[in-house]
């Protein structure tokens, strides 16, 4: 695959014309690099031409890091969803992910062959947008992480967010987004008719080689 770096994200390119394509959002405090060396663990077939993009997070202060500014896809105040989230931030983002698919459906790709993926703050990103689309993705993989702004979905999920198959994956011993915020959505997407499948595995604020795996089948399964 050629790599393809610019200021805004790392973008990775199949061999011949792509047939699909993978956003992928990156984590506090990370950037687009992050993911791009797990695409060749992935394995893949070359039926599948998909062209990898992870995008840059804006620079911004982050408060619960002491004002520090790093890359993210919103401000964080707490690790708990009953304290102010930051909408403005999160509704930004999600524009951004929304920009990136809408450069995928002009570039050739279905909007059916389009994968919204994420990890932690990515992750809620990529859930957040891709409940709210007017016609169904190919999936949402949302790994250690959340439903943020999760009162709003009551009022904002469309019928093509609930018909996207969701991959969600957390860690049993996650030390920074607790299981629990990770379950708790996963139930509250199931009973608003959601098609969420939850893997959960022996490991931290991480991505395992077991869950590597389970992304690949899931990706083989929504990318045929």
């Amino acid at each position: 695959m050629k790599v393809i770096e610019s200021a805004e994200a790392v973008q990775l390119e199949p061999d011949g014309p792509a047939n699909a394509a993978v956003i992928w959002l990156h984590g506090l405090g990370a950037d687009g690099k992050d993911f791009v060396p797990l695409v060749p663990e992935l394995k893949l077939p070359a039926t599948i031409a998909a062209r990898f993009v992870f995008p840059h997070a804006p620079v911004r202060p982050i408060t619960i890091n002491g004002g520090m500014r790093m890359r993210g896809w919103y401000d964080i105040t707490s690790l708990t969803r009953s304290d102010q989230q930051d909408e403005t931030g999160i509704r930004a983002s999600a524009a951004i992910a929304q920009g990136y698919i809408e450069r995928e459906v002009a570039a050739g790709v279905p909007r059916h062959r389009i994968v919204l993926a994420g990890f932690s703050q990515g992750g809620a990103i990529a859930l957040h947008a891709g409940l709210r689309q007017t016609q169904a993705l190919a999936g949402i993989l949302a790994l250690s992480t959340y439903l943020p702004l999760h009162t709003s979905i009551f009022t904002e999920l469309t019928a093509a967010g609930r018909a996207t198959p969701i991959l969600m994956c957390h860690g049993l011993y996650d030390n920074v987004l607790p299981l629990a915020l990770g379950s708790t959505s996963r139930d509250g997407l199931r009973q608003l008719g959601c098609q969420v499948e939850w893997r959960d595995y022996p490991m931290r604020h991480q991505v395992c080689e077991e869950e590597i795996v389970e992304i690949a089948t899931w990706l083989r399964a929504r990318l045929p």
